[in-house]
């Protein structure tokens, strides 16, 4: 008996040596100016996709197809903010956050993966992925100093420990790895910073990942006439948005003589803001233009190949000569081959017929689609008054306002409010508003501010004994350019009535909308003109992908489920929100809505068959 056991002990250690032996290593390199994996020469085909824009339930899917468009790599940002939602909290884990995952998905789907850390990454995310409360070290000044450093590379340490052993070196699929993101742009942004400060710290990022234990080769990532700022020597640098090939290859050369050469942001599409048309890029000057990268063999990355939705408050913002701040819209299809909902569009069958005559590895078929479906109108059950509803919050009290990151709030809105013992009438001026806000005098509205159209003073009357309350909604962080250190959000300078600062017992509601609110069993009791919150249930049988059309709704956010499905607003151009089926439950569902403006009561929640993204409002 005593051998039997021994003998069954041996065969389930052999089958463990096995199966450990079963997770082959790979090789990847780069090396006479090719891309080599296991020795022999490669082409990178790859698309970028990101797990936080899509849901979990999908990732599979739009992988697939990824590959019945003919790519072979797949690559992604990994956003800080996501992750660390507040100090010494971390999730790699739970839901569309358990980034390994989405990595060992793609391996699974036979994709290689670029990864692209940061820590900063730009990509119309809130705050180019940095975490808001770092804004409160005052020590600290973000993508310059040591003090930023040290809190980068407990960052990059804990990305590590997720995706080291998902290296191509280790069994898994990731065979480059970003060094920061468009360092070079930021350098000709920031000449305040001397030269030799901004190389330290880029190259501080660098040995930081280096120790942390990425060991694939690593590259660069900027437009072509930047590299004499962002390419680092011995470090492969790539292009963004290259389209000329002769240009390409004089300016990798320069720094990396030979190459290869790579394109690591091709732009299929491009991105959106609110209150602009819709970028719109055809099918055939996308295909020329891959056509000329593989009859080159320049190596690209499609950004995006699919750019899924800008879920719950995750939407970033830019700013020019005549906007302040241009907050990016909801969605963030971006005209990419792979719509929004996960569809093949003209572009991307057109891409795949290309593919298909041009690469030497098999293309597989297009992958069902998933079923979009159309509800019956939805019709709001219950609804409550903002200012009712606050009624339970404590508020915080101050001689001035405070800001978002000092009431230890990142997102959402804050309601200001304050009462007066003298009336006064004259011009509300808020210089410092970060971004949005609704204005009312004793429960009515007065008018709106609005940042993005650098729209900071309004007439006011405040009668004896009157309350002035100002309704600030934080649109997203700048997530581009020099301005991004300079991200904080709500009241952030004093609020003057006709030149006089006005001080004392300032009261602050916290807002965040980080789950939906609740309103009880309330029955519509809203005043239009006033804030308000909306609740329905509906219920469905079949289910499937939805469009809801906010066309005769003004501004707010959506939660379905406990989803936030992110911003509406009347101006455009998107004029639908995203509602992924499988957020959706066969039998009852719940739908709550947060409704800024109310100038119009519009108790019902329509769909559509596709996506609104071209509407701007007259």
């Amino acid at each position: 008996m005593l051998k039997r056991i021994v003998f069954l002990s041996l065969l389930l250690l052999l089958s463990i040596l096995s199966g450990f032996a079963e997770k082959k290593t790979h090789s990847f390199a780069i090396s006479n100016g090719e891309f080599v994996y296991d020795g022999k020469p490669i082409q990178i085909h790859s698309g970028e996709m990101h797990y936080p824009r899509v849901p979990k339930e999908y990732w599979r899917h739009r992988m697939k197809m990824m590959k019945a468009m003919g790519l072979n790599t797949v690559a992604t940002y990994v956003f800080w903010n996501y992750h660390n939602t507040a100090p010494g909290v971390w999730d790699f884990t739970t839901g569309n956050k358990n980034l390994a995952e989405y990595i060992r998905t793609a391996q699974e789907e036979g994709l290689f993966v670029i990864l692209r850390p940061g820590p900063y990454v730009c990509a119309e995310w809130e705050f180019g992925g940095y975490p808001w409360w770092l804004q409160n070290n005052k020590d600290l000044q973000i993508r310059t100093n040591q003090p930023f450093l040290d809190s980068c590379k407990v960052y990059v340490n804990k990305v590590a420990e997720q995706l080291r052993n998902l290296q191509v070196t280790h069994g898994g699929p990731i065979i480059m790895v970003q060094v920061e993101n468009e360092f070079g742009s930021y350098m000709s942004q920031r000449t305040d910073i001397p030269q030799e400060k901004h190389r330290e710290y880029y190259l501080a990022v660098m040995k930081m990942l280096k120790e942390a234990g990425f060991d694939v080769p690593m590259f660069t990532s900027d437009g072509s006439w930047l590299f004499d700022n962002g390419a680092i020597q011995g470090v492969l640098p790539t292009a963004n948005g290259e389209e000329n090939i002769e240009n390409l290859k004089k300016a990798v050369d320069k720094h990396y003589p030979g190459g290869p050469y790579m394109v690591a942001e091709f732009y299929p599409g491009w991105l959106d803001h609110w209150g602009e048309a819709f970028n719109r890029i055809s099918p055939d000057q996308t295909v020329k233009q891959v056509e000329k990268y593989l009859q080159n063999k320049v190596s690209f990355n499609f950004y995006m190949v699919h750019g899924g939705t800008n879920f719950g408050f995750t939407s970033g913002a830019n700013y020019n000569d005549e906007h302040d701040i241009q907050p990016d819209i909801t969605s963030y299809d971006y005209d990419a081959p792979i719509s929004e909902s996960g569809s093949p569009t003209s572009k991307y069958l057109a891409l795949r017929d290309l593919m298909k005559t041009s690469v030497g590895y098999p293309i597989p078929d297009i992958p069902a689609a998933i079923p979009v479906i159309c509800l019956p109108d939805i019709k709001m059950e219950k609804g409550m008054n903002l200012f009712d509803w606050k009624k339970n919050i404590k508020a915080v009290c101050n001689d001035t306002p405070l800001t978002f990151e000092q009431l230890g709030q990142g997102s959402g809105y804050v309601l200001y409010s304050k009462r007066f013992t003298q009336p006064l009438t004259g011009k509300l001026s808020i210089k410092g508003l970060r971004d949005y806000a609704l204005v009312y005098v004793n429960g009515k509205k007065v008018g709106e501010l609005n940042r993005m159209n650098n729209l900071y003073e309004l007439d006011v009357n405040i009668p004896f004994n009157g309350r002035l309350e100002i309704l600030v909604e934080n649109m997203g962080r700048i997530n581009y350019g020099a301005e991004i250190p300079q991200n904080t959000k709500g009241i952030i300078s004093p609020v003057k009535i006709n030149d006089f600062e006005i001080t004392g017992n300032w009261e602050m509601y916290k807002l965040p909308m980080d789950k939906a609110p609740e309103i009880g069993d309330r029955m519509p009791v809203v005043k239009q003109g006033l804030p308000a919150i909306y609740s329905a249930s509906f219920r469905i049988d079949k289910i499937g992908d939805v469009f809801l059309d906010m066309r005769g709704w003004g501004k707010g956010i959506v939660f379905v489920n406990g989803y936030n499905l992110g911003r509406y607003w009347k101006i455009g151009p998107q004029q639908t929100l995203y509602l992924p089926g499988c957020w959706l439950k066969s039998g009852d569902n719940q739908i709550t809505i947060f409704e800024q403006q109310n100038d119009k009561l519009a108790p019902v929640v329509k769909t559509v068959e596709k996506p609104l993204l071209e509407e701007l409002a007259n």
